[in-house]
């Protein structure tokens, strides 16, 4: 074996062993509108629990309760756990519908147009061989699709880029209590409840599902004299995955390449597709490599220039997989693109500061009621 061989080798095996790291993230995400709009499955407030992008537990301003999602959250959790969770997404109601309406003043926008406020907190972890690393912990607020304010966590104060928050900004770095207590939650007990609920649905969310991996092709909309060919994996869990387009066994560089990021399917699993234009004529050997921690190895698919068609619909058919996991992102986006809208009245402080006795104690901080 020559030297530029064992080189090689040594690079697809860091490059395999690098995803074995997994990251998990646990995120709750509040929704306010300002009005009811009268559409199937949208609610002037919704509550969303989502652990590695998993549902895990809902509420709504109609049933107003605080539901599992998950068939191990419910046989885990008991039943003093919903109840204090109910309570705790009634009072971030009430909290919501007042400060829609500060926030709306504040911006000088009336009932006519529909607004939405939103709030996404939570923190994402790495977790390698067994031992658990935060990497990060997001407390950010937004007001009709555009960011409103957010927590820097790492130097403990809220960051206002719009100039409407400057006030709320201001009362709650003032509060300083009120910082310690958001990065104690997000680096700390966030953390914590993540972990815990990994534990409790492991057999579940630890449930590694391998890849399928398509090649085909089809003709450039740019330019007929081209094609534009496509890798697609679909069918993995957890998200992270490792893709590249090749050409004779070398990788395109990024800046060609057309990437859709990873998405959902409707099943729980992902799936992830990567573009490149070619030369129609260009007989090189095309393959698409993914590497996956469900994987022992990674795979390699060669695009199979004879048989493109029956790889085309392939792939084809595994697009509908996506559409309804693309569309509970887009109903979370409309419920709730905006977050934080009490805190930016120049008027009474509508956050209690955090006590021992005011934590609801099921994973989400309570800070914001």
């Amino acid at each position: 074996m020559g030297v530029s061989t064992v080189v090689c080798v040594l690079l697809l095996n860091a490059v395999f062993i690098s995803t074995l790291a997994e990251k998990h993230s646990l995120f709750y995400i509040y929704s306010a509108l300002n009005k009811d709009v009268s559409l199937p499955g949208i609610y002037e407030f919704t509550a969303l629990g989502l652990l590695d992008d998993r549902e895990i537990d809902y509420y709504n301003s109609k049933e107003q309760k605080k539901i599992p999602k998950q068939s191990w959250m419910r046989e885990k959790m008991q039943e003093d756990y919903w109840e204090k969770g109910t309570q705790s997404r009634k009072s971030k109601e009430q909290w919501f519908r007042v400060n829609v309406d500060i926030l709306m003043q504040r911006m000088k926008h009336n009932n006519t147009d529909l607004h939405v406020l939103q709030w996404r907190h939570g923190c994402e972890i790495d977790e390698s061989n067994g031992k658990v690393k935060f990497e990060r912990g997001i407390d950010e607020y937004s007001y009709d699709g555009s960011e409103f304010l957010s927590f820097d966590d790492e130097n403990m104060r809220w960051i206002a880029p719009v100039q409407a928050a400057e006030i709320t900004k201001r009362k709650w770095d003032d509060v300083a209590i009120l910082n310690q207590y958001t990065k104690g939650y997000l680096e700390k007990e966030c953390v914590d409840w993540l972990t815990k609920f990994m534990e409790y649905g492991k057999e579940t969310l630890r449930k590694h599902s391998p890849p399928k991996v398509y090649a085909f092709a089809k003709k450039s909309v740019r330019d007929s004299r081209k094609l534009t060919l496509t890798c697609l994996a679909t069918g993995f869990y957890p998200k992270d995955v490792v893709m590249s387009v090749r050409k004779f066994g070398t990788s395109f560089p990024e800046h060609l390449i057309t990437s859709s990021a990873v998405r959902p399917n409707d099943d729980g699993t992902y799936q992830l597709r990567k573009s490149v234009e070619i030369q129609e004529d260009d007989s090189a050997d095309f393959h698409c490599y993914v590497s996956h921690s469900s994987l022992k190895e990674p795979i390699i698919v060669q695009w199979d220039k004879t048989n493109n068609i029956k790889s085309k619909n392939d792939a084809g058919s595994v697009t509908a997989g996506i559409i309804a996991g693309v569309l509970l992102i887009i109903s979370i986006i409309i419920i709730g693109v905006c977050f934080l809208k009490k805190i930016i009245s120049g008027e009474k402080v509508l956050v209690s500061c955090p006590t021992k006795k005011s934590l609801p104690g099921n994973g989400e901080s309570n800070r914001a009621t």
